[in-house]
Order: C-alpha cells, then structure tokens, then sequence
C-alpha cells in the first residue's frame, strides 16, 4: 500500500459548478503579493497572504479548509492556533477535481487564479479502479467515462495557466501488482491520451505520478511511465502525500530522470517536515501517521535544477482516511493540522 487520497472528493465539491466559479473568483480578490491589514475575522480570506511570485508562482485559494479555520479561530479568540493554521493557509495547495463537473471546476480554478496573475495547480485523480478498492476507491466507471472526464478538465482549464499532477499511484499500483493485469493495457492507454490531451492546451504543464523513495527501486517504474506518455509529459511527480524526506525524493527522482530522458520532476513535501513514520503496523505507517510536520514551503527555488518546484500536492490537514482516529479520507482534521504546523516549529 502506497498512501490513500480522498475517495469522496465529490462530497466536497461545490453545490454547483456555476457557485463553485463565482466563490473563487470572488475569493481570489483576497489573495496579493502584498500583506493585507486585518479583516473582519469571520471572512474566510482575512490576512491570507503568499510568497511572491518569483518564489512561488502558484494560487493559494483563500477559500479553503485551512482559511476557513483560520477565520473561525481567530474569531473565538483562539489566536495561538490561527497563527499555527496560517502557516497551512498560505501556501498554495493541490486542487482535487472532483468527478462529476470537471469543466465547471477547472474553469473556476484557473480563472481565480489567473485574476490573481498566479498558476493553477490541479490534481487529477479518477483513473477506474483507482486505488485497488482501498479508502481512495472509485475513479471513472470505464474507460470512455475516463476520456469524456479528461475532456472536461482541458476544456475548462483552456488557455490559463495551471499545472497538472496525473494521476497519483496510478502507475505505482501497476507495478506493484495492486491493479489487476487485466486492466493494466486500458490504463496506459488511458494516461497517453490524457498526457497528449493536456500537453495540447497552451500554458498547461503535466506531470506524471511516479510514487515515492519508499516503495520500491526506480528500474522497477521507469518503462511504466515510458509506456504512459512520459516523452509528452513535462516530467512526473514524487512523494504525493507521502513524508519521506526531500532528500531521499531528490535523490530517488535523480535516479528515475536519468532513466527517462533526464525529465524534471516535482516533489509533494505537503507533510514530510519529520520524513516518514517508522512505528506500529508498517501496512498503515502511511495513514495520518503521528509525529509529522509540514515541509519546505511550495517554491521553484528548489535545491536540485531537476526539481522544477516543491509542491503541496496534499493538503496539510485532510485525512488520510478512518484510522488513528482519522475522519474519512479526504475530509478537513483540524486536529492533525495543527499537529503538522506544531511539528514544523521543532
């Protein structure tokens, strides 16, 4: 087992596309280069700020859980907390397009973004049989769902700018014998289309998932993500919601590039402030692991220039699914947030 994402995403999606465009575009005003004076402390963007953009040229949504809790502490007075949950609610994190209005929710995206003058950064996690009917279970119900699903998300990201992760474990769970054999020729032909599909659009950058410095050996994924469109692709991705270190990420995706076409890659330290957790069952140390921290801040001032950025693909304070006392997978935990800001301080 890799690591589980939000299988019921859709649950957190907007009541409705047309809602989900104007609320970030609206929100989107909140969010500058320049600190903001205080608001009123029940507005969800009061005094979210971001890196400039030559750090760090991706949105942060001020309309999201961290900023959503960071107004409600600040409101009951709980200051100590707030300035520990700022630390998650300015910095731009992966957005999970759901399954059932990409269009309207990769358009709502990469316009708030773009009123911001920022890049939009956008997950795209709903390849069938997606993870091996774990927590993450679900996906695409075939094929042509897949296609008309990928159409979606291209036509409503257009010709903004946005950054695309493809897909996490899809590969992975092909390699590692998670996905039945069956499905695996449909897969790879699903993730070309969806590369060649994305790479069309004009300022959209792609990247492959390509797990993590834990799983296994690099010979072990390199023709994998050959036969599913790396050449295409900007590069591919590491460590999705994972923790291990971004020096063992750096050194596993040197490792990898080298035997891709020296592709760049980008690494998710969302959460890996501590590197992994070696304790209790080793089949769930992946699970809302104690003892974690945030990582290096999302930046493309990386310390390797085949690292194009540091990215929080998973945010900070979301479960990863009901263990360790966890809610569902994908669902807001403030408790663990402020556990993973705490953790950072150390």
């Amino acid at each position: 087992m890799y690591v589980s994402r939000g299988a019921r995403r859709a649950a957190r999606a907007r009541a409705s596309a047309a809602v989900l465009g104007a609320a970030l575009l609206l929100a989107a005003c909140s969010s500058s280069d320049d600190p903001k004076k205080e608001g009123d402390g029940d507005k969800a963007g009061a005094q979210i700020t971001q890196q400039p953009k030559e750090a760090d040229p991706f949105w942060v949504n001020p309309d999201g859980n961290a900023a959503k809790q960071l107004a409600a502490y600040r409101k009951s007075g709980k200051d100590g907390e707030a300035e520990q949950i700022r630390k998650i609610a300015q910095q731009p994190t992966g957005e999970w397009i759901g399954p059932e209005n990409p269009e309207q929710e990769a358009r709502g995206f990469t316009e708030a973004a773009d009123k911001a003058g920022r890049t939009a950064l956008l997950v795209l996690y709903n390849i069938p049989h997606r993870d091996c009917g774990q927590y993450s279970q679900g996906g695409a119900a075939d094929g042509n769902a897949y296609r008309t699903w990928i159409d979606g998300v291209a036509a409503g990201i257009g010709d903004r700018s946005a950054t695309v992760i493809l897909e996490p474990d899809a590969i992975l769970h092909l390699v590692d014998g998670c996905t039945k054999d069956e499905f695996h020729e449909e897969r790879y032909d699903l993730l070309t289309g969806a590369v060649e599909k994305l790479k069309s659009l004009k300022n959209t950058k792609v990247y492959l998932d390509a797990g993590n410095a834990g799983w296994g050996h690099p010979d072990q994924i390199f023709e994998p993500l050959k036969w599913a469109g790396i050449a295409k692709a900007d590069g591919f991705s590491v460590n999705v919601s994972n923790f291990y270190s971004t020096k063992d990420s750096i050194a596993y995706g040197k490792q990898l590039s080298a035997k891709v076409g020296n592709k760049h890659f980008v690494i998710d330290t969302s959460r890996n402030g501590n590197g992994p957790y070696k304790d209790g069952d080793e089949n769930e140390r992946w699970c809302n692991p104690p003892g974690r921290a945030l990582g290096e801040t999302p930046t493309i001032k990386t310390a390797d220039p085949l690292v194009d950025a540091y990215l929080w693909v998973k945010r900070p304070g979301e479960s990863d699914g009901e263990c360790k006392g966890g809610p569902k997978a994908g669902q807001w935990w403030p408790q663990y947030a402020l556990k993973l800001a705490r953790g950072s301080d150390t």
